[in-house]
Order: C-alpha cells, then sequence, then structure tokens
C-alpha cells in the first residue's frame, strides 16, 4: 500500500469541496437504522450492528440494493427523514463539504404508503436549517428507478413537478443492465422542458454505449459515474470536448466489483485527459466512507498530487448545478488554499 504522508490527509481534509453523488438512504448509519426500526416498529431482518455490518459485503449491485432496500424500510415519518438528512449533511459539512446535491426518491415509498409530502417536509427542513447555521446549500435531485419502468418514472416526474421551487433536478438510478437510458427519453425531454436538471447513471455496470446514449438521447447535464466510457475513444473525446462531467465514486466502484482494485481506477487518467470528474461517496454508510474517505483512498492508490486534489475540488463545483456567481466565489476559496 502507498504511504499517504499527514500533510497530504490534512490537505484533502481542509480544502472545500461539493459533493454531487450520494443517495440520502445510503448515508444511514447503522446505529441510526436500528434505533429507527426500533421507534417505528419495524420487523427489521437486521438485528444488530454486526448483523448489518456483515451483509455489507456485496457481490454486485443487484446484492447492494436488496440491502439497501430493506434499509430504507426503516423510515415513516418526515422527523425520520429529517434526521438522516441533518445527520448527512452535519457529516459532510464536518469534511469541508460546502455544498452537495442529493438523490431522493419517491417511488420506494409510494408504495409503501408514504406520501411525498413527508419525504420532502423532512428533508428540506434539515436543508434549511443547516443553510441557516452553516452557510451550507444542499440541492435535491428527484431519482428515477430504472427497474420500474419509464410509465412509473412519468408518474414520478408529475409528482415531482408539485415541488418545482425545491427540486434542482432528476437523476435516473438503480440497476443499468436491462434497462437502456432510450427507454426514459420521453420522460427526460419532459424533465428538461420543466426546467430540471438532468443526470444519469451510466458506465458502473452497464456498457459505454449507455454513457454515450445518456448524453445523446436523453440529453443529460451530467453523467454518473461514467466508468465504461473509457471503453470507447469517440465517447472519451466527446467527454473532454463538451466538459461533460462524471461524477466517480471510487469506494462504491470497489465495493460492488465494478473496478477490482482502487490502485487500477481510471479517476487519475480521466483526470490527465482532461476529464471533469469529481470524487463523491454514493453510498457512505454502506461502502466505507463520505468524500474526504474516498479522496485520501484514491489519492494513496493513485499517487494523487496536492495539483491534483484541487482540480478534483476545483471540478465539483464547476461540475455543480450552483448558478455560475456562486461556482467563482468556491472557486476563489479554493484558490487561497
Amino acid at each position: 500500500m502507498n504511504i499517504l504522508n499527514k500533510n497530504m490527509i490534512e490537505f484533502i481534509k481542509k480544502i472545500p469541496k461539493a459533493e454531487l453523488h450520494i443517495h440520502l438512504e445510503g448515508s444511514i448509519e447503522p446505529e441510526m437504522m436500528l434505533l429507527l426500526a426500533q421507534k417505528n416498529k419495524i420487523r427489521f431482518k437486521y438485528k444488530t450492528i454486526e448483523d448489518l455490518k456483515k451483509a455489507y459485503s456485496f457481490e454486485d449491485l443487484r446484492d447492494f440494493l436488496y440491502v439497501y432496500t430493506q434499509g430504507t424500510k426503516v423510515l415513516k415519518t418526515a422527523e425520520d427523514f429529517y434526521n438522516i438528512t441533518k445527520a448527512y449533511l452535519e457529516k459532510s459539512y464536518s469534511q469541508n463539504v460546502l455544498h452537495t446535491e442529493i438523490f431522493i426518491d419517491f417511488q420506494t415509498y409510494v408504495r409503501r404508503g408514504i406520501a411525498s409530502d413527508v419525504i420532502m417536509d423532512g428533508t428540506w427542513a434539515a436543508i434549511k436549517e443547516m443553510n441557516e447555521s452553516k452557510g451550507m446549500t444542499a440541492y435535491l435531485l428527484l431519482a428515477f428507478l430504472r427497474h420500474l419502468g419509464a410509465k412509473s418514472a412519468m408518474e414520478t416526474l408529475e409528482e415531482g413537478l408539485k415541488y418545482k421551487d425545491k427540486l434542482t433536478g432528476v437523476g435516473l438510478a438503480s440497476t443499468e443492465i436491462g434497462y437502456p437510458p432510450e427507454l426514459f427519453k420521453e420522460v427526460f425531454d419532459k424533465a428538461r422542458e420543466t426546467g430540471f436538471k438532468t443526470t444519469a447513471h451510466a458506465g458502473e455496470e452497464g456498457p459505454a454505449e449507455y454513457v454515450r446514449n445518456s448524453i445523446e438521447i436523453l440529453k443529460v447535464d451530467r453523467i454518473d459515474h461514467g466508468n465504461k466510457a473509457m471503453d470507447d475513444p469517440g465517447l472519451v473525446k466527446m467527454i473532454v470536448e463538451r466538459q461533460i462531467p462524471l461524477t466517480l465514486c471510487p469506494l462504491s466502484n470497489v465495493a460492488l466489483g465494478n473496478v477490482n482494485h482502487l490502485k487500477n481506477h481510471t479517476l487519475k487518467k480521466k483526470l490527465d485527459m482532461g476529464m471533469l470528474v469529481s470524487v463523491n461517496s454514493d453510498d457512505p454508510a454502506y461502502f466505507g466512507g463520505y468524500v474526504n474517505e474516498n479522496m485520501i483512498a484514491v489519492a494513496r492508490a493513485l499517487n494523487l498530487t496536492k495539483k491534483d486534489i484541487v482540480k478534483l475540488a476545483q471540478n465539483s463545483f464547476i461540475s455543480s448545478f450552483l448558478p455560475e456567481n456562486k461556482k467563482k466565489e468556491y472557486l476563489e476559496m479554493i484558490s487561497h488554499i
């Protein structure tokens, strides 16, 4: 293992950064999950923290999504959503994450009779509180779960339009294989027409073609993951020329077997090629760390320099959906580190 000196670790911890790829429920730490299960009298499969942590050994994305879905069952009230959002925001702020863009999910809960108001009231209260007390900003992105199909995604978009003042964008998430981007063209066309920003998980487990079609057919503003883009030189050229952001999640990629070892992650290659890549946590409670842990791990594995870390931090704000004046403010802040 490469040794990362203490100065580099402190530099990573200190530098201002944004997180652009985080699923809210993926931030529920085991201790909170069990407390919520007890509070809400949920018949939960996992009885102890040890049981939960044993389950956090995944074969692939589908294996993870099963455990992840079990974890969502502990949430019932607006207070629950407030508590998990507040915990994530406080943890991230402690790591000098000054802005975050969080995926939330309506589809998982509507089938359990939990209204979207419950989700929005809880998450928004925590966001407002952190903004007022710390100046931290957070945007909400409504996720469409691929495996539930385009019809359900369209219905979810219609529901999301009720919260146009609180939602910044929409994104395509969940299992890639068998659910290519083109199935969701109509949904994304409508989302763009209504003013939403757009993202899509692509090239995590799916092929480079899914990345290309997310860009060319769905016309997304940003790609989540995008690892497999490297398999298509023409696509790489397009991503570099158009500066299409890729939100990379190193620890997630290793945990789910999409990258066999961090030393083989393509983050450094992408960075050196001029791709607009950032480091994110995806589902930090499950994959072993928040943004700083991801940055430290990948810096160690790929021998990143301080210049690389600065570029990743800059990219995180450039790739965000923040207004240009706020981006400039944060980039100026980084320049003084």
